[in-house]
């Protein structure tokens, strides 16, 4: 803040007494940061962050900038900071964060005289202009440096008046001259930020390859008279080793709950049932018990038990679906009624989301009963914990309280750190991004509904860079409720084109059962699926479907082997948008420098994807190569991890992409022909 003295006076303040609100060296617009600076912004283990600060002064001396990053343990490194965007004064610094709990950092910022003479040097000591005042301030400023012997060494080479003003200027330019004094900068006007806090979260909370099924179809057998058993625990175990193969590392279970059965829906939500309807899951309670308790025909707490450990042994674990709703028959409903809306008629609201009605669900009252509603909120997260269970996904969090989960979320990962909440909040950016902000590790997003070229560059620009400081999408790709025109309209294209997307521009995918399966029939006037699995078995030949040559879980497979030899597929903020002459043709990087990267090499990708699933589209494919560590004239070789060919590319290619053949370009950045450059 500028504060004129005149100005100051008038306000009857004096100005020997004021308090500037900005150091000798303006640092201002510290990112990460959430908006408002409430909470923490959050970074999972292993994330490359790129710290960023504005830092500016008065004049064209040289600045000097770091990064100062402390662990949990108190450990803290210092980290030189980049300019980014001549003539915006930003600054920033890529570092990985490798231990959970809270790091924090600032901004150190200095004049860096010796940078500030050394430019002056090389300007007036060639056109012979103060050449004898530059040599003196050269030698002053290696005494004061002094320490190190080729310091000293430098310092009297000023000295010796056998050299000329040129050969001292190239004794200063030597690099072990410059690595010396760049280790102990000098430095005055030296200025520090304030101290910010970043949270870091299990690998977990950012990463992830996603399933979903439901347990009661999975060994579901149907008889002659057209009745149902419904598949266990047990037998649903049987198909994990699928999912495995897969490469899921997560499943996600809708609830396993005893399901109500009062207002019971039918087949496609329909109010007329038969006996042996099973309804939907999300109608929680029963006589059988809420949601503590597991739905009888899948088996006993102990049958659950069993699951997670099969999960666990294949490299699985297990998200549970929290949904905070009961049917008519809840147990909650008699014993605490005033959990719940009575309307004047005495009685008792249930879902609506009109034109959607759900008669079968009561929503929760959370203002009636607050401090009773929480604590039994955290008793059940806490049993299903002690179960195993570390990761929920949260039915609608939009449709309850901000607050509520503030504290909630607060309480259990203060308790439990380990455990990820995911949000499935389809809602307006401000809740959407403010479950985020109070505590969700993940959340649902528009991906679902983004499928234009412009669409998806804007989408992915916003999840990468915008938002990535504190909101993680998980981009699933298809869910029992969102069966889009563009799935159901584009046949298996549209199926490739979709999970190629969404398992290379995200940290974190999902898939719902049935997306291999092409399943896009949809309720006539919905997006979802008819014949819906949440009011009914459903029963698929994943084996018949695979040998027939009508099964993407190959590609599937294939998507998250790639994602597992990537490490550059893992991380969220490091994708950039180029170029491509043609409407539908989507072009996107990511790239991992050596120095991030555990195994010591770049990894940069670039993946091109017809997005138009009813075409042939043929293109070229412009990149800003510096984006990818390399020079911007540099060519290489890139290897399509899809398809296994290989092509030589540079800045500008040829693509042709057929959307009935392969619609995505996976492509390995192999053999750079010119020297790299860091980003």
């Amino acid at each position: 803040m500028v504060v004129e003295y005149e100005a100051v006076r008038d306000q009857g303040v004096d100005p020997a007494s004021y308090e500037p609100r900005l150091g000798r060296i303006p640092i201002r617009d510290l990112m990460p940061q959430q908006p408002g600076a409430l909470w923490p912004a959050k970074a999972y283990r292993g994330e490359v962050v790129p710290f960023q600060a504005t830092v500016f002064r008065e004049g064209h001396d040289q600045l000097g900038v770091q990064l100062v990053l402390t662990d949990p343990n108190g450990e803290s490194r210092t980290h030189w900071m980049r300019p980014i965007a001549p003539g915006t004064d930003r600054w920033q610094a890529d570092a990985v964060v490798s231990v959970e709990g809270t790091w924090t950092w600032h901004v150190r910022a200095f004049c860096d005289d010796w940078a500030t003479w050394l430019h002056n040097a090389e300007i007036k000591i060639p056109a012979r202009a103060d050449v004898d005042l530059m040599v003196t301030m050269g030698r002053l400023l290696l005494e004061r440096a002094g320490g190190r012997k080729i310091i000293k060494d430098a310092a009297a080479a000023f000295a010796d008046p056998a050299l000329s003003a040129t050969q001292k200027l190239a004794i200063a330019l030597d690099p072990l001259v410059t690595q010396a004094i760049r280790a102990s900068p000098l430095a005055s006007l030296t200025t520090t930020s304030d101290v910010i806090e970043l949270r870091v979260e299990r690998e977990r909370a950012g990463v992830g390859s996603w399933y979903e099924f439901f347990p009661r179809s999975e060994g579901a057998k149907r008889a002659k008279d057209g009745t149902w058993t419904s598949g266990t625990f047990r037998t649903a175990a049987k198909r994990l080793q699928a999912v495995a193969d897969m490469g899921f590392d997560v499943l996600y279970l809708p609830p396993i709950h005893p399901i109500g059965h009062a207002f019971r829906k039918g087949p496609n939500n329909t109010l007329v049932t038969v006996p042996g309807d099973p309804g939907s899951p999300w109608a929680i309670g029963s006589a059988d018990g809420g949601h503590d308790a597991v739905h009888p025909d899948l088996g006993t707490i102990k049958d659950f038990s069993f699951f997670v450990a099969q999960a666990t042994k294949l490299g699985i674990e297990v998200a549970l679906d929290f949904a905070l709703q009961c049917s008519p028959d809840h147990p909650w409903v008699t014993e605490h009624p005033e959990w719940f809306t009575t309307l004047p008629d005495g009685s008792i609201a249930y879902a609506e989301n009109p034109p959607k009605k759900y008669q079968d669900i009561y929503p929760i009252n959370f203002d009636n009963d607050p401090l009773g509603i929480r604590a039994e909120v955290l008793r059940l997260l806490r049993f299903w914990i002690g179960l195993g269970v570390k990761i929920f996904r949260v039915d609608n969090p939009h449709t309850k309280p901000l607050q509520f989960w503030e504290i909630v979320l607060h309480e259990i990962n203060t308790e439990f750190p380990e455990v990820v909440f995911l949000a499935e909040a389809f809602t307006r950016p401000a809740m959407l991004r403010s479950l985020a902000q109070v505590g969700y590790q993940q959340s649902y997003s528009y991906f679902t509904w983004r499928n234009t070229k412009d669409e998806l560059a804007e989408f992915f620009e916003s999840i990468s860079h915008e938002t990535a400081a504190y909101l993680r999408p998980n981009l699933f790709v298809n869910t029992p409720d969102i069966l889009t025109e563009f799935l159901q309209f584009g046949g298996r294209p549209a199926y490739k084109i979709r999970a190629a997307l969404a398992a290379t521009a995200g940290s974190s995918w999902g898939v719902y059962a049935g997306f291999e399966l092409f399943e896009h029939i949809a309720r006539p006037g919905s997006e979802e699926n008819i014949d819906n699995e949440k009011y009914e078995y459903k029963q698929r030949d994943w084996a018949g479907a695979e040998k027939a040559g009508n099964s993407l879980a190959p590609y599937l497979t294939r998507l998250n082997l790639i994602r597992a030899a990537h490490p550059a597929l893992r991380q969220l903020r490091n994708l950039d948008v180029h170029w491509s002459d043609d409407e539908s043709m989507l072009v996107y990087t990511k790239y991992l420098a050596a120095e991030h990267n555990p195994d010591g090499t770049d990894d940069a990708l670039i993946m091109v994807v017809n997005v138009d699933p009813h075409s042939v589209r043929e293109t070229t494919v412009h990149l800003d190569l510096t984006r990818i560590g390399l020079e911007p004239d540099a060519t290489f070789t890139v290897r399509d991890l899809i398809t296994g060919g290989e092509f030589e590319w540079g800045r500008d290619n040829y693509v042709r992409l057929d959307a009935f053949g392969e619609p995505a370009h996976i492509l390995h950045v192999q053999t750079p022909a010119a020297p790299t450059k860091g980003r």
